[in-house]
């Protein structure tokens, strides 16, 4: 029989894992209340991005692949998560509960994924030449599809101009709105900063990356000379590596949710092999632009996030609150 201090212990080391998650400018938009050996997951709506996510579906992304690192945990300590998502209807901020269930014996993916949690990390900038095979990117479809969600490489170079063509689009507009782009500058941070949370200055390279066709990447630094700077002799990347598309049958709450959940799942597979991710959300968030991928590039299926995947030689600095801030235990 479990004792209670049994159960606060994994259940604090399971959150301790979810808040390791990626989010959008890495805005951490969660909190989690413990009750006995249940946690709840909650949407931190003050950290939703006002101009960047009026709908809050890129904040619940980022939360459900909060609750993937969590049942990845429970999971790799021996314990059948049982999730629930959107509980109650009347509790709009609580996006799902997951109990603690009966004993279970982890698989060695499951390991392999939980091992990547805290080694992950996002990709701001161009790959090296290295080709990422067939089966890897099949590899990765089938880990999306096992959350049911679609991950679709796009193949075709016409696609991939297409998509960056998009991309650029979408960050010329939001370059030439003051709200979106102080929007950004809140959630940059300088060097030596002492914050837990944003995008730390060491997260994207000095001097953008361009590839060919170019994808177009936020500008976290604006003016300042923040980023990390490559050795005089290193070369340059400038390989753009395997361009994804996620999406949806639908676009509910709890497809958005899924997709996180989806989105995590590949990450962590694909960091297990070494191959990292770079995120490209502008055209989803201007709505002509992301109907126009839906209806012409993915057959009426949801685009959720647009996303490169390669090998880098650098190693990305990243930030997280400490658990206090985030957690409420219930006494």
């Amino acid at each position: 029989m479990r004792t209670a201090e049994e159960i606060r212990r994994v259940v604090r080391t399971a959150v301790e894992a979810a808040v390791w998650a990626p989010s959008v400018h890495n805005t951490q938009p969660w909190s989690f209340s413990i009750t006995g050996d249940e946690v709840g997951i909650h949407a931190d709506v003050d950290r939703r991005l006002q101009f960047q996510d009026p709908a809050g579906r890129e904040m619940l992304i980022s939360v459900g692949a909060a609750v993937f690192n969590l049942t990845l945990a429970l999971a790799t300590l021996g314990y059948d998560p049982l999730v629930h998502l959107l509980p109650d209807p009347d509790r709009p901020a609580l996006l799902a509960t997951v109990r603690l269930g009966g004993p279970v014996t982890p698989d060695e993916h499951t390991k392999m994924l939980h091992g990547q949690i805290e080694r992950r990390r996002t990709h701001r900038g161009a790959f090296v030449d290295v080709m990422i095979p067939r089966n890897f990117a099949d590899a990765l479809s089938a880990e999306a599809q096992a959350e049911g969600v679609r991950l679709t490489p796009v193949r075709s170079e016409s696609g991939k101009r297409v998509l960056a063509a998009l991309t650029r689009a979408a960050q010329e507009v939001q370059a030439y709105d003051r709200a979106f782009s102080l929007e950004v500058l809140r959630w940059a941070r300088p060097p030596g900063t002492t914050r837990g949370d944003g995008v730390p200055a060491d997260a994207y390279p000095l001097r953008p990356d361009h590839t060919e066709p170019d994808f177009a990447q936020r500008d976290y630094s604006r003016d300042h000379l923040w980023g990390y700077d490559r050795l005089p002799s290193a070369t340059r990347p400038s390989a753009p590596g395997l361009v994804a598309v996620m999406s949806t049958v639908g676009d509910t709450r709890e497809e958005w949710l899924r997709a996180g959940e989806a989105l995590q799942r590949v990450l962590l597979f694909a960091s297990a092999h070494g191959v990292r991710a770079a995120f490209h959300t502008q055209a989803l968030e201007l709505y002509h632009l992301r109907e126009f991928i839906r209806q012409e590039m993915l057959e009426g299926e949801y685009p959720q996030m647009i996303m490169r995947l390669g090998v880098t030689a650098e190693d990305a600095g990243t930030l997280r609150r400490p658990l206090s801030e985030v957690i409420e235990e219930d006494a």
